[in-house]
């Protein structure tokens, strides 16, 4: 094996399988079973404090598992500091939608996706959840669930972007975000 094809092996084997496990664990949402918990990731804000379009669409798929019955809870976790709260958004957006306050759990510190899978077992108890993020994004949230110690499914939601070139830039990511999902699952 060539140098060149060594390295090329040792940077795609994390991706390999976080995918491989991640994937394993989709579902569509119809399919999901009762769970403790959905668990939405943040997805940013726009200027204005409300949720940025790939949120909105977490929140929505969320707000739809809530009303069926899926879980008696929905976990709403993100970076939250100074004038930035995410999960006070997140909220407020789910509020809108009709899932009542005392069902809307927030995790202010889930600053990344490993932070979210460990603290939503450690903090707030949650043994299985349903998982709400983009469909690119959505094996590596479960993998990090899993090693996690959650029994987490997942429900991808749409990618599509007026700005095509974020959406391409997003899967890229997926590659070294891979790598960092195995070292957390190892050191952390």
């Amino acid at each position: 094996m060539t140098c060149a094809a060594t390295v090329a092996a040792l940077v795609l084997a994390p991706f390999v399988v976080v995918q491989r496990v991640g994937r394993s664990h989709v579902a569509q949402p119809d399919d999901v079973p009762a769970s403790d918990a959905v668990v939405v990731l943040g997805a940013g804000l726009r200027p204005d404090g409300s949720p940025s379009t790939y949120l909105r669409r977490r929140l929505d798929a969320a707000a739809d598992l809530y009303a069926r019955g899926v879980a008696p809870a929905v976990l709403v976790s993100g970076d939250a500091h100074d004038d930035y709260d995410e999960p006070g958004s997140m909220r407020a957006w789910l509020l809108d939608r009709g899932v009542p306050d005392d069902a809307i759990l927030l995790d202010r510190e889930g600053y990344d996706t490993h932070a979210t899978c460990t603290r939503a077992v450690s903090e707030f108890g949650i043994s299985s959840a349903v998982v709400v993020t983009q469909d690119y994004h959505l094996p590596r949230a479960l993998f990090s669930c899993r090693v996690a110690g959650l029994d987490a499914l997942g429900v991808g939601v749409s990618t599509t972007s007026v700005e095509p070139w974020k959406a391409v830039l997003y899967r890229v990511r997926e590659v070294p975000a891979a790598t960092k999902a195995v070292l957390d699952a190892v050191t952390r």
